[in-house]
């Protein structure tokens, strides 16, 4: 949401230590009840940089960067900087839960129950998103998907069911297209992974991600 408002990434590090010092520079170092959660190595750390104050959340997300008018008087820059307030929480155990942000003033105008309470979608296979795939596999497993989905919701007909109104559906063959696409240039990407250290790793699982920051 934050990353939305603002048209760019939040905390641009170029790595786990890095964007760890861009949050804090932000939004403040974290209370020390904080800091007992941590591990000893990533707590020494965290304890020896600096102590950042942080910027209030008028300066993060000035009124420039909303709408002047709104479909919903409630969509207003101060109700969203405070939800924000309570979504950009270090501490994960004092940050806002998905259904308190639901029945938030911002958020609510457009909650609908059939939606947040609906099933989650069947997966026909589980282990599809698990197994290796090469490039070309991926792409036509993607295709496949999108043509799936356009035969269903074509014109309202449902496959394997009659056509309403008589409506009959013709669908043409289709073939993925063989152009070069931003798929290809991953093949060109190295593989090898490059081992974080201990501080890396273990600053990022204690602190859990900032769902609305990367």
């Amino acid at each position: 949401m934050g990353e939305m408002i603002k048209g760019g990434v939040l905390f641009p590090g170029t790595d786990h230590i890095d964007q760890w010092n861009k949050v804090i520079e932000q939004l403040g170092t974290p209370c020390p009840e904080f800091m007992k959660k941590l591990q000893p190595t990533v707590r020494t750390y965290v304890e020896n940089r600096p102590k950042y104050a942080g910027y209030s959340f008028e300066k993060l997300f000035p009124d420039v960067l909303f709408p002047v008018d709104s479909d919903h008087n409630k969509l207003k820059a101060s109700q969203a900087r405070d939800l924000l307030s309570k979504m950009l929480v270090i501490d994960a155990s004092k940050r806002i839960s998905v259904d308190e942000a639901l029945q938030h003033p911002y958020i609510n105008v457009w909650y609908d129950p059939s939606e947040a309470e609906a099933p989650p979608p069947k997966i026909p296979d589980k282990q599809l998103d698990e197994r290796e795939h090469t490039v070309e596999e991926w792409k036509e497993l993607i295709y496949k998907e999108v043509v799936e989905l356009e035969e269903r919701t074509k014109n309202g007909v449902i496959r394997g069911q009659p056509s309403p109104l008589g409506v009959t559906t013709i669908h043409s063959p289709r073939h993925p297209s063989s152009s070069p696409s931003v798929c290809d240039a991953s093949t060109s990407l190295s593989t090898d992974r490059t081992r974080t250290s201990d501080t890396d790793s273990s600053l990022e699982a204690s602190t859990s991600p900032l769902s609305c920051c990367r």
